[in-house]
């Protein structure tokens, strides 16, 4: 198959990358991250998660954040809700789009969020139809699409079976979330082939992590499928805070930079990515992990 023409790039860096740091980032360098994300092209940006402050303290502020972004025309800043407490917050705060997510894997459901996946859709339900009546668009999200770090291996069955299920919710594409970077294209291929036998491969998308530095050829593997929808993170932000030693998303940067050089469209500005990358690095003290832009900062030093 061609490599798609143009491809979605979906940032989840203000929402994904920065729900596992331990350094507290204020509500105003989160609205700035997320409007310089927006200026650059990118049309889908995360903007927070509508879930227990307790649990998730970084999203404590979404609320605030979503109601403060300037928005641009033609973007749009979906935020992640679990349940109906979630949704009427996230819809009271002006969202119109949300994510819901689901796992592969029982395990993980349950020590992500304490039900099982059955019980993970009966939440979605009324999520789903509440959302379909209000106007709001759906996206769905699947965690453990090739590795589980509790079980292992994830049957590519079960996979399209979660992202069915998904789809039939209402759900305008679903995201398939290798959460914690162990796989290779081999594998990424044979997960996507049994999915595109359950949902059309139009309705897929891929959310890669870098753990073992093949988020890249994974992402080409999907896109030698077809797939023209790929999630990640500025700087590289963000990683699984289940799963011990998952490091972060793919960065934004780095997959930029290789979708340039294949001459698939994008419609975004990697030097303007790269600058936000560098901002909510800077606020979080360290570099970014994106090795793009640390080729390119060092080239402008040089």
């Amino acid at each position: 198959m061609r490599l798609p023409a143009e491809v979605r790039m979906v940032e989840v860096g203000p929402r994904d990358g920065l729900q596992n740091e331990a350094t507290a980032v204020p509500a105003a360098i989160k609205i700035s991250l997320i409007e310089r994300l927006a200026d650059a092209g990118l049309s889908v940006v995360e903007a927070g998660a509508f879930v227990s402050a307790k649990w998730v303290p970084q999203m404590a502020d979404s609320a605030e954040v979503l109601k403060s972004i300037k928005r641009m025309p033609g973007v749009r800043y979906p935020v992640l809700v679990p349940n109906m407490r979630g949704f009427e917050a996230a819809r009271e705060a002006g969202a119109n789009e949300i994510a819901i997510f689901a796992a592969a894997s029982e395990t993980f459901s349950q020590r992500n969020t304490n039900c099982s996946i059955a019980e993970s859709f009966e939440r979605f339900a009324p999520v789903a139809e509440s959302a379909k009546r209000e106007g709001i668009a759906r996206r769905g999200y699947v965690s453990c699409v090739v590795d589980c770090p509790y079980e292992g291996p994830i049957a590519p069955a079960a996979v399209a079976r979660v992202a069915r299920r998904l789809l039939e919710l209402g759900c305008y594409e679903v995201s398939l979330g290798e959460t914690i970077g162990t796989a290779t294209p081999g594998r990424v291929r044979t997960m996507l082939a049994a999915v595109m036998e359950a949902v059309p491969r139009e309705k897929l998308a891929v959310h890669l992590h870098d753990t073992y530095g093949q988020a890249l050829a994974n992402l080409m593997a999907a896109l030698e499928l077809g797939i023209a929808v790929a999630d990640s993170s500025v700087a590289g932000l963000g990683g699984c805070p289940y799963a011990k030693g998952a490091t972060g998303n793919v960065a934004s940067e780095d997959v930029l930079y290789l979708l340039n050089g294949l001459g698939i469209r994008t419609g975004i500005d990697l030097e303007k990515v790269a600058a936000a990358g560098r901002f909510v690095s800077a606020a979080l003290g360290r570099a970014p992990a994106s090795k793009v832009a640390r080729a390119l900062a060092a080239k402008a030093v040089a």
